[in-house]
């Protein structure tokens, strides 16, 4: 796609970089989440894999898990179809769509307009708000994503927080393979061509903040509103833009 255009190239940095399984990889899954014992999924997801690894095993898990038939009463607006887990005590909404496979643990609520595409994991005590587009991603226990956010081919760790209108862009403009920035600065394929975000556990996004494709975000950190960031985001730190704000007379 970009073969004739060098000025894209450059933009993009399409380059040959070391593919999972390079030594390079010093992240683990375990520097950003603790696996719940509560979602019975914990030998898919190993924490030596790299936290990117657990992405395509999402549908690995959900293949396995034994599916029983739905059988709750459903609110009339909302719609259900395919193979769907949500506990018993999970609040439902009066409208919105969940197709599966789809797991949605103890204690969760579901907001109205929620919009669950499949291949979606949800932990216990989550929020999956107003308006909020899930496909393809795992919830941790205790995640809120309360307002008008989508969130794609990602993970979010225990305690997450997303503001409202956040994004998880997990495609490149050039639909080329997502690669990712690691803590030292070094980069590497992801050998995914969708990958979202890997927001640790009690890490925060404000609201309206953009987090691209392959942004990885520590324990415990937070990335401010509007903020449209990339990379990866140490431990306990805060990324934000230093920006002056102009003011003038107004005149009628």
């Amino acid at each position: 796609m970009l073969e004739n255009k060098p000025e894209l190239q450059a933009f993009f940095k399409i380059a040959q970089l070391p593919k999972n399984g390079s030594n390079l990889c010093m992240l683990t899954a375990d520097d950003l989440f603790k696996f719940p014992e509560s979602l019975p999924f914990t030998e898919t997801f190993s924490l030596e894999l790299a936290p990117w690894e657990w992405v395509p095993r999402i549908a690995e898990a959900l293949e396995r898990f034994a599916f029983e038939p739905f059988d709750r009463e459903i609110p009339p607006g909302l719609h259900i179809e395919g193979q769907v887990y949500i506990h018993p005590s999970v609040k439902l909404p009066p409208f919105g769509s969940i197709s599966g496979p789809t797991y949605i643990g103890e204690g969760t609520e579901l907001r109205p307009g929620v919009y669950i595409r499949g291949n979606v994991i949800v932990g216990a005590n989550c929020v999956l708000g107003n308006s909020c587009e899930f496909k393809n991603c795992l919830l941790l226990n205790d995640v809120q994503v309360p307002h008008f956010s989508y969130v794609g081919d990602s993970i979010l760790g225990n305690k997450a927080h997303l503001g409202a209108g956040v994004i998880c862009s997990n495609l490149r403009l050039d639909q080329a393979e997502v690669q990712v920035q690691l803590s030292d600065g070094s980069r590497m394929g992801s050998g995914l061509r969708k990958l979202g975000a890997l927001v640790g556990d009690a890490a925060e996004v404000g609201c309206n903040a953009v987090l691209n494709p392959g942004s990885i975000l520590g324990k415990g950190s937070l990335v401010m509103p509007t903020l449209a960031y990339r990379g990866s985001l140490k431990a306990h730190s805060i990324a934000y833009l230093n920006e002056k704000v102009i003011t003038a007379p107004r005149v009628d």
